[in-house]
C-alpha cells in the first residue's frame, strides 16, 4: 500500500504511479486544489454505498472503502496542518503521524459513512482553499518530516495529491 509516510517517497514526484497511473511530475502545484476538490467529490460517491459494503475488506490486510475514506479524510487534515506550518514557520519539522495507529485508535471501520463523507468534504475544502492561497515565493518554502524527507510547498503539493488519488483507485479499480 502506498502511504503518505512511505520511506522511499521521491519516486512519486519523478514518474507515474504503476498502480493508479497518476504522474505527479506533470501536475502543476496550482492545479492541486482543483484535483483535490474533484477527488473529494468522487469519495462522496464511494461513501454513498451501503454501509455493509463500505465496511467489507477485500482481504484481511487491505482496508475497506470506509477505512480508506477515513484515512483520506485524516490525510487532508494532517496536510492542512503541515501546509500551514510551512507557510507560517521557517523550516518546520512536522509532528509524527502513525496512520495505522490512528486507524485503530479512531476505529475507522466503525465510523458512520455519512459523517465521514461530510468530514472528508470539509477537510478537502479547507486544504484546497489553503492551496489556492499559496502564491509566488511561498511555493519554495520548506518543511521536513522526522524521517528526513524534505519538501518545498511545491513538492509537498504534488506529493500530497498522489495519496487521495491512489486510495480512490484502491477502492474503485476492482469495481
Amino acid at each position: 500500500m502506498i502511504t503518505p509516510d512511505t520511506k522511499d517517497w521521491t519516486w512519486v514526484l519523478q514518474r507515474p504511479c504503476p498502480d493508479c497511473g497518476l504522474d505527479t511530475s506533470s501536475v502543476a502545484p496550482t492545479a492541486v486544489s482543483g484535483l483535490l476538490r474533484d477527488n473529494a467529490a468522487a469519495w462522496a460517491g464511494v461513501l454513498a454505498a451501503a454501509p455493509e459494503e463500505l465496511r467489507r475488506r477485500p482481504a484481511p490486510s487491505v482496508w475497506s472503502p470506509l477505512e480508506y475514506a477515513c484515512h483520506v479524510r485524516d490525510v487532508f487534515r494532517i496536510f492542512a496542518v503541515r501546509l500551514d506550518l510551512m507557510l507560517t514557520q521557517d523550516g518546520p519539522l512536522f509532528p509524527n503521524w502513525d496512520q495505522d495507529e490512528t486507524a485503530l485508535a479512531e476505529r475507522y471501520a466503525e465510523q458512520d459513512p455519512a459523517r465521514v463523507a461530510a468530514e472528508l468534504a470539509a477537510a478537502a475544502e479547507t486544504l484546497a482553499t489553503a492551496f489556492d492561497q499559496v502564491a509566488g515565493a511561498q511555493w519554495q518554502r520548506t518543511g521536513d518530516r522526522s524521517d528526513g524527507a524534505h519538501f518545498t510547498v511545491e513538492s509537498f503539493a504534488r506529493y500530497f495529491i498522489h495519496d487521495p488519488v491512489h486510495h480512490l483507485w484502491d477502492v474503485t479499480a476492482a469495481a
